[in-house]
């Protein structure tokens, strides 16, 4: 087979009950993409064909409505008579399935990070007004440590569809209990198959021990399950905590709030992890949602940023940058306090949130340095380079400019109230 559609097929990438997945190449914007072929005989069959096109149309129907760096984009599909397929971003990586085995577990803080992002993904999925209804680890995808695109939203509600839902979707093992009573569902029901995902890909056990689907559905709807740590005792009770409280039962006792597990998530960086150089992408996404400079970013743009950008912890008295060497990057701070000198003197203390060396970037020309900037305290910097910027999405690019306007505005201000009382001073003497 050499091509479907417009697509020019490239290798075969893998296949299942219902599907092949294809490598291909889109040859109008020459790039590579994932075609999911259905099959033929599946598409014939009375008894099933109704409702695998339902899926594959509720897919379709998001292509461009999904826009996240960890959620896998759709970009077209064909749903017409025996040729029915689905175009979407291509993933060099594998599904978590590998990793939720229990001589293939991740490290505790990989798994948390990749949940944290889970968390954010689904939370932008919810604004958008869908929920999901499938999340497991074989519908997240892999790349590198911990980066992660969510797929197969073929079972999605979605807020804006008001045709009948398929029901009977999912995997029994990680659906939630008003799923498994076919109740109406909201985005809770993704929060308790993440917390399932997660107990998974931390013990390698599923949390109900079933050897059917009749007890499997029984016990998410009757049997408390196992802490965590029971079958990896390195895993901490906060960590305990925060996966049970995702897979209560209650609604009204399970996370309200996707921003609420995240959140839990970041206070486990900061207070269950020790001490050490690297920084989690979970912390550094959080750092940036704190910063002013950032408060009109959105979390898609946030992501970006953390995609573009260098984070370098720095201790007391480092030198940052040197007064008459060349240099674009700028930086922004994350945490602690600089000082800005002038041949030795001291000028200004910058601290958390505050952006310096911008002026390279902002002049668009051969630049050298006019001051020195040392650490005053242990700092984290995050270093952004002006060409990798202009890589970026031009959303993104508008918000930095929009931030550096805000930033100049303000020391212009300081700068005129500082005038004003040296004049104030002068004039009384």
């Amino acid at each position: 087979m050499d091509k479907i559609g417009k697509y020019e097929i490239i290798r075969e990438l893998g296949s299942g009950a219902t599907s092949t997945v294809f490598l291909a190449l889109d040859p109008f914007s020459d790039q590579q993409v994932a075609l999911k072929l259905f099959r033929q005989d599946i598409m014939r069959d009375s008894s099933r064909a109704a409702a695998y096109r339902k899926l594959l149309r509720t897919e379709a129907s998001l292509a461009g409505k999904l826009s996240h760096p960890h959620i896998v984009k759709i970009y077209d599909a064909v749903v017409d008579g025996d040729l029915n397929y689905m175009v979407m971003e291509y993933v060099a990586g594998e599904t978590l399935e590998k990793y939720a085995e229990v001589d293939h577990l991740l490290p505790i803080s990989t798994v948390a990070e990749i949940i944290y992002k889970c968390c954010k993904a689904l939370e932008y999925a919810q604004s958008q007004g869908v929920i999901h209804r499938d999340i497991k680890p074989a519908n997240i995808l892999l790349q590198g440590e911990s980066d992660i695109k969510i797929s197969d939203f073929g079972a999605a509600v979605i807020d804006t569809q008001q045709t009948t839902q398929v029901t009977g979707v999912g995997s029994p093992a990680y659906m939630s209990p008003e799923q498994v009573k076919e109740l109406p569902l909201n985005h809770q029901t993704d929060i308790y198959s993440l917390g399932v995902s997660m107990y998974k890909l931390l013990t390698g056990k599923l949390p109900f021990d079933a050897s059917n689907n009749f007890s499997m559905i029984y016990q998410i709807m009757n049997i408390e399950p196992h802490p965590p740590s029971t079958f990896r005792p390195e895993i901490s009770p906060e960590l305990d905590a925060i996966v049970l409280r995702a897979m209560q039962k209650d609604g009204s006792a399970r996370y309200q709030l996707w921003d609420d597990f995240a959140g839990d998530l970041v206070h486990f960086f900061s207070s269950g992890i020790p001490a050490q150089k690297q920084i989690f992408d979970t912390e550094k996404f959080a750092t940036l949602r704190s910063l002013a400079f950032f408060r009109n970013f959105s979390d898609v743009e946030l992501w970006e940023v953390l995609h573009i950008s260098e984070w370098r912890k720095l201790k007391k008295n480092e030198l940052i940058i040197n007064e008459g060497e060349e240099g674009l990057t700028f930086f922004i701070l994350a945490s602690g306090t600089v000082k800005v000198l002038k041949q030795g003197r001291l000028l200004s203390l910058l601290h958390k949130g505050d952006c310096f060396g911008e002026m390279a970037h902002l002049t668009e020309n051969d630049f050298r340095r006019t001051t020195d900037v040392a650490a005053k305290t242990d700092v984290t910097l995050i270093e952004i380079n002006p060409d990798t910027l202009e890589k970026s999405s031009p959303g993104c690019r508008f918000k930095f400019s929009d931030a550096f306007l805000r930033m100049l505005v303000k020391r212009l201000a300081v700068a005129n109230t500082r005038i004003s009382h040296l004049l104030n001073d002068q004039y009384s003497e």
